[in-house]
């Protein structure tokens, strides 16, 4: 066999193969006597047709069962023999346009493959970045009392008055379908609807306002045609929009939202361990939001040394390897606009925009993984069991799960190597950051690039501040 290599792109090979013809013609006899011995010819007992006749009557089958054999093998020996690191499955074509004189002349076909690139580690200590922490406000701190007092507060019944705005109404409604005509009404009960709240449509609110336990009111709703959700394209929209229905609401309850008073009897109910005053409820909030900021400003200085490090290793990545990355990004995205209840089909996002922004993301995550791989091994860093075995402990703990559980799933997904990589990395990562060059800078708001959301970084923040409920 005879292989020719050329280079395409540092990431794709040509493999040009040609199978010599005496390998051919002796895997197309081997075949041929297979036929022989297995097939039926009319006229002749069962393996004794002569070979020519089988031959010609399986011509195509016998030349079929010749290249599954002869090429996969002369494929992988090719792959086998160029030391390359291939990904993916390898894109092979026949170059032989007759394939009449198989077995009298060679076989020559070329394989394409995706390979790892090569990577020269250039200098990667002395890194320049800037470490810049956010301020914490009494603003931030008072917004973060504010939402906790909120989270505190309670409905109370309305006896003293008729339903106004800001009031959450319980009504059992009955709907009947006007445009177009439906087969079957609507039958709901105990729905809340909270008056003059966003997503509260207008003929809501005027029907239930000034209303009392008990009261029955009548009233129509002609639903916009973009109601609901976004459909996906080339879909009809679902559900109420564009509709007609003719409600009949029976009022179950006013109910009126009732905040807490700002005082120590509030804080102390909180339940917060050495909190008991509303200053020291402010003391600690503010120390949440300082550790949320330092931690953010940590992430920050990491990805920047990283970032620099990127800068200085421009080199091409596999494409599999940043579609699949691209994939996980965006899936990720998806699954993080679901937990906060955002529907992601409904939200203004351009995503032929969002796309190019992740494939650039995605390809520089490939290239910073590589290079942290490099580093280490440059530098020898290592992890030990103890450190995957923390690891794990840390997932069981975030999923709510028993070590053991854990540690399965992950035996089973080969996972538990898949740590030992990103810990391996993390440390590489670590090194960077302490033979960096980092310099202290004002903190400085940064705009998310354009057609990209903006991470809920000061969301976050507060969320942990208000450990102020469990810290």
């Amino acid at each position: 066999m005879k292989t020719e290599i050329s280079e395409v792109s540092p990431t794709r090979k040509e493999i040009k193969i040609e199978i010599e013809a005496a390998d051919v013609r002796a895997e197309f006899e081997r075949v041929t006597q297979e036929y022989a011995r297995a097939v039926t010819v009319p006229g002749f007992r069962k393996g004794h047709a002569p070979v020519g006749v089988v031959r010609t009557r399986y011509k195509k089958d016998i030349q079929g069962d010749v290249l599954k054999r002869l090429v996969p093998e002369a494929v992988e020996q090719a792959i086998e023999e160029s030391g390359f690191q291939v990904i993916g499955q390898p894109d092979v074509h026949l170059d032989n346009e007759n394939l009449d004189k198989l077995g009298e002349e060679s076989v020559t076909l070329h394989a394409h493959v995706e390979v790892m690139p090569e990577l020269n580690l250039g200098e990667y200590r002395g890194l320049e970045a800037a470490r810049r922490t956010r301020p914490v406000t009494e603003e931030e701190i008072e917004r973060v009392v504010e939402n906790l007092r909120e989270a505190s507060a309670s409905l109370q019944p309305v006896e003293d008055r008729p339903s106004q705005e800001g009031d959450t109404v319980t009504v059992d409604f009955q709907g009947r379908y006007v445009e177009p005509q439906e087969e079957e009404d609507i039958n709901v009960s105990d729905v809340d609807v909270v008056l003059g709240s966003e997503g509260v449509l207008d003929e809501f609110n005027e029907a239930l306002t000034g209303v009392q336990p008990d009261e029955v009111k009548t009233f129509t709703v002609k639903y916009p045609d973009d109601f609901g959700p976004q459909p996906k394209e080339g879909e009809e929209r679902k559900g109420l929009a564009g509709k007609t229905i003719e409600y009949t609401a029976t009022v179950t309850a006013v109910r009126r939202k009732e905040v807490p008073a700002l005082d120590d009897d509030w804080v102390k109910s909180l339940g917060e361990e050495e909190v008991e005053t509303v200053e020291q409820l402010r003391v600690r909030v503010r120390e949440n939001l300082s550790k949320s900021a330092e931690h953010e400003s940590e992430h920050r200085l990491r990805d920047e040394v990283l970032g620099r490090l990127i800068e200085r290793h421009r080199f091409e990545v596999p494409e599999t390897i940043v579609s699949y990355q691209a994939n996980q990004i965006l899936q990720s995205m998806i699954r993080d606009m679901i937990s906060r209840g955002a529907d992601p089909r409904t939200q203004d996002i351009n995503w032929e925009a969002m796309r190019d922004l992740v494939r650039e993301r995605a390809g520089d995550d490939v290239r910073g993984s590589m290079l942290l791989e490099r580093v280490a091994e440059a530098e020898n860093i290592e992890v030990t069991q103890g450190e995957i075995d923390a690891e794990i402990e840390s997932i069981a703990e975030g999923q709510r799960q028993s070590v053991e559980q854990v540690r399965a799933a992950l035996t089973k997904q080969g996972g538990e190597r898949s740590i030992a990589d990103r810990l391996r990395n993390r440390k590489a990562l670590d090194f960077l950051v302490q033979h960096a060059q980092v310099r202290d800078e004002e903190w400085r708001e940064e705009e998310p690039a354009e057609g990209q959301p903006a991470e809920p970084e000061e969301a976050a923040g507060e969320e942990q501040a208000a450990g102020a409920e469990g810290s």
